[in-house]
């Protein structure tokens, strides 16, 4: 693993962040270059725990709380977290001293000595994730690394453990999708699980946006392989444009799985039987067959935040799905459930529409408690429909839940599925969800 181009240099890590990738960069840079500044504009409270865990590394310097020019004109290598829009003055500043701007992603595609089967789309591109590499831990013959965009899994720290004849299953956002056409690199396994309205406060058009999202297949090489939704529209267009490349393409679909793997499944819905569907096609690939993977299948749980069981209270059942930050993916956990459903909806506003939402939820919930900045937005969606919910505001998550609490009955289910980010009240998804689930163990 060469990493001599950061031997003797100072960087520069823009973006701390409270869990993840500002962490595992800084670790990974402080581990070989000589000095390394750690700039947020977070506040040290906030970022208190993130903090600490660098301490150790005598070599890091933070600046929190606002960002210096001069770091970005000062150091040689500038890093940049894919959750800072490198549209600012700082990375100008440093463009124009010439300096050397990456990411974690490019450090590790530029490194990395093992295939990468990396996974994104609009919506279940984290169970689809983690469910491939369940899959693929059933080759005798590899070491299987799940990381990327996926919760707190080190990406870097792993580097120097990672053999050549081992894969890496990564989850890859759109965001460091971007940051991965500087250097025109996909991965030898690039599959999409769909394509919706997603972060167009950031890419701004929707035409921004999958063009991020086709950098996972972009740059791919003679032999690598496209895995694309039969059932998505974009991603046909995507196969009819890369079939005729000497890429091997192929369409997943979720009426051709074989039924001891459907019986086996036990996560709900159709769009989970997609995500099903993309992995084992992946699987495939591998030389895996049917009758490899049905126990895998069947071992498989439901990622933490993904329609996840936190508790049944006098019969009704409470699911935390706060990685559903999209309207697309509530519409997904809305469907999963034939019981009455009573929907927590609401939080930071990404700039998206909830007028499709709207109708495809509208006749199926029993009633729809409304929190956050987008509140006043999916109202006035749902009242466009032919048949209106009760609609219930909350102040606080609290009330939320609380209402829920109130409203149901033995044999509801009460699905915390927001359809919004959640930086309005929230640090991140996993605070949302984990709070969810704490508040439900203490009805």
């Amino acid at each position: 693993m060469n990493t001599d181009f950061l031997k003797g240099k100072s960087v520069t890590v823009m973006g701390l962040g409270v869990f993840g990738g500002g962490i595992d960069t800084a670790k990974f840079a402080a581990r070989y270059a000589k000095k390394v500044i750690v700039t947020d504009k977070g506040n040290e409270k906030k970022l208190t725990d993130s903090i600490k865990e660098l301490q150790p590394f005598k070599n890091i310097e933070f600046h929190i709380g606002g960002h210096q020019i001069s770091d970005f004109t000062d150091s040689d290598i500038i890093i940049v977290n894919p959750a800072v829009d490198e549209a600012n003055p700082y990375i100008d500043a440093a463009k124009e001293k010439n300096k050397l701007i990456t990411s974690q992603m490019e450090i590790f595609f530029q490194l990395c000595p093992a295939k990468i089967v990396a996974i994104t789309g609009s919506n279940g591109k984290s169970t689809t994730t983690a469910l491939t590499a369940h899959l693929l831990k059933n080759l005798k013959t590899a070491n299987i690394w799940l990381s990327g965009n996926i919760g707190n899994r080190p990406l870097l720290e792993t580097l120097d453990q990672i053999k050549n004849n081992d894969l890496v299953v990564l989850e890859i956002s759109s965001f460091q999708l971007e940051q991965l056409a500087r250097i025109k690199k996909s991965p030898y396994i690039g599959c999409i699980t769909n394509i919706a309205p997603n972060h167009l406060d950031r890419h701004k058009t929707m035409e921004n946006y999958c063009t991020a999202k086709e950098n996972i297949l972009r740059f791919q090489n003679s032999g690598d392989v496209a895995v694309l939704n039969a059932y998505d529209e974009k991603c046909l267009e995507w196969y009819e444009k890369y079939k005729k490349t000497d890429r091997i393409c192929v369409l997943f679909d979720r009426e051709k799985l074989d039924s001891k793997l459907t019986n086996a499944f036990k996560l709900p819905g159709k769009a989970n039987r997609e995500n099903l569907a993309a992995a084992v096609t992946i699987a495939h690939h591998f030389g895996l067959k049917d009758e490899d993977l049905a126990s895998a299948v069947g071992s498989f749980i439901s990622l933490p935040h993904r329609l996840q069981l936190v508790g049944t209270v006098n019969g009704v059942k409470y699911y935390n799905d706060s990685i559903a930050t999209t309207p697309e993916s509530t519409v997904v956990g809305v469907e999963a459930f034939s019981e009455p459903k009573i929907l927590i909806a609401g939080g930071y506003d990404k700039g998206l529409d909830f007028d499709k939402m709207a109708l495809a939820i509208s006749d199926k919930l029993k009633a729809l408690i409304l929190i956050g900045q987008t509140a006043d937005k999916i109202e006035q969606s749902i009242r466009k429909t032919d048949k209106i919910p009760p609609i219930y505001r909350a102040k606080t998550f609290s009330d939320a839940v609380n209402k829920a609490h109130q409203i149901s009955q033995s044999g509801d289910v009460v699905l915390m599925s927001p359809a919004c980010a959640s930086y309005d009240m929230f640090v991140n998804f996993v605070q949302r969800g984990n709070m969810f689930a704490e508040m439900v163990s203490k009805l």
